[in-house]
């Protein structure tokens, strides 16, 4: 009798269950992206270990009391990654207190809410890479289209006297104009010339980043009060709707939401989405077929542009509410590694801004509470990164199977 070590093929009538069960551990796209974020956890549990003295300390006594080691570092890893839940997510103490009448609401929602305040602009940046992922191009000028629509978003906060919510609306517009206006030289340049975009776009970088640096110290811009580096505030009329007190989550969000939606509308459902993924995917049978290349090019970068733009009014009118040399941060090339990590799916992009956002705001609270550097978390991010783009890795570390995700979508099909 021979055997075999070919799994067996699903039964025409298992259940969902059945099927969810045998592809659980595969090499399926969640798979490979949770098990990123815990090989990413574990090497950033080995780091805190190394570089914390009194732990490492316990170490040269291994052999001779080895619970002083695994107890000091269980503390550390334990208590580090705890902070990191409690300011990305929900304090419990935050929690009962507001239950019992000791603490307010504000308390207990505030981890959440600058976890939502940070994923907010990342999602327009991410979005602004993995639209142009889709198109074949590489937008590496999401930060300098982000610094710029932070540039003319504050200035229509600030320099037009309107009414509430008008206001808004016309600095976000101009944000996104500002965007749109630095993503049109190299999708133009890109169609024309064929000028490399990401050279192009690096130059941009420093081009906005430097113009910003002059604009705010010049006289108009400047804050009167202030000798510093700094711009007029962006008037309260402009200013994205918060909460308010501690709780600074705004309207950003939202917007991100929506925009997200209306971006997966355009890459699935409108005729300008199908003709940049077809030249994504081939920009020779797409030419030959009948599509405009310079055009979709062209067009493609003006949009990636335009949310990389909004990405950065949502920063300063939302958050900073001020012109500053890095009031854009590094929202820009975060959004890279949130596009990469969302696979340039806009779904999967928003919730991995969400991720970063989390990470950000639980890093804050880790190197304050346990003095675990915030740096520590970028590398987090960089691990998470370089295991999604390196799933052949993940499955070998794992022993994964191969995926059946075609089976296992048409179970999802037909239901439970």
């Amino acid at each position: 009798m021979t055997t075999t070590t070919e799994e067996k093929a699903p039964e025409k009538g298992d259940s969902f269950a059945a099927t969810f069960l045998r592809n659980l551990w595969s090499a399926n796209t969640v798979t490979v992206t949770v098990l990123s974020i815990v090989l990413a956890l574990v090497i950033g549990a080995i780091l805190m270990i190394v570089s914390d003295e009194d732990v490492r300390a316990t170490f040269g006594y291994l052999t001779a009391r080895p619970s002083d080691a695994f107890t000091s570092s269980w503390n550390l890893i334990s208590t580090a990654y705890a902070d990191l839940f409690k300011g990305a997510i929900l304090d419990p103490a935050a929690i009962s207190a507001w239950a019992d009448g000791s603490g307010g609401w504000q308390a207990a929602i505030t981890p959440l809410s600058e976890t939502l305040t940070y994923a907010a602009p990342l999602v327009f940046t991410g979005l602004s890479v993995a639209l142009a992922f889709r198109g074949g191009l590489f937008n590496i000028g999401g930060q300098g289209q982000a610094v710029i629509g932070c540039i003319t978003a504050a200035v229509a906060g600030f320099a037009f006297p309107l009414p509430f919510v008008l206001h808004a609306v016309v600095a976000l517009v101009a944000g996104l104009i500002g965007g749109m206006a630095w993503g049109f030289l190299p999708g133009l340049l890109k169609a024309r010339t064929g000028a490399h975009e990401v050279i192009i776009t690096i130059m941009l970088n420093y081009i906005a980043g430097l113009f910003l640096t002059w604009l705010i110290i010049q006289k108009g811009v400047q804050n009167a009060d202030r000798s510093d580096a700094i711009s007029k505030p962006v008037d309260a009329s402009a200013q994205l709707a918060s909460i308010g007190g501690p709780v600074r989550v705004n309207l950003g969000i939202v917007l991100a939401v929506l925009v997200t939606a209306g971006v997966a509308w355009l890459l699935n459902r409108s005729v300008f989405g199908f003709e940049l993924r077809a030249v994504g995917a081939n920009p020779a049978a797409a030419k030959t077929a009948g599509i405009s290349v310079a055009k979709t090019y062209t067009l493609l970068m003006v949009v990636a542009g335009g949310l990389a733009g909004l990405g950065g009014a949502t920063q300063v009118l939302g958050t900073a509410h001020a012109l500053t040399p890095a009031v854009a941060g590094n929202i820009g090339f975060d959004g890279l590694l949130v596009a990469l990590l969302g696979r340039n799916r806009p779904w999967g992009t928003l919730g991995a801004a969400i991720l970063f956002g989390a990470l950000r705001a639980g890093g804050n609270r880790m190197q304050s509470f346990s003095g675990i550097s915030l740096e520590l978390v970028t590398v987090v991010q960089a691990v998470i990164v370089v295991f999604i783009a390196a799933p052949a890795l993940v499955k070998t570390i794992f022993h994964l199977r191969a995926a059946r995700s075609a089976r296992l979508g048409a179970s999802m099909a037909k239901g439970w």
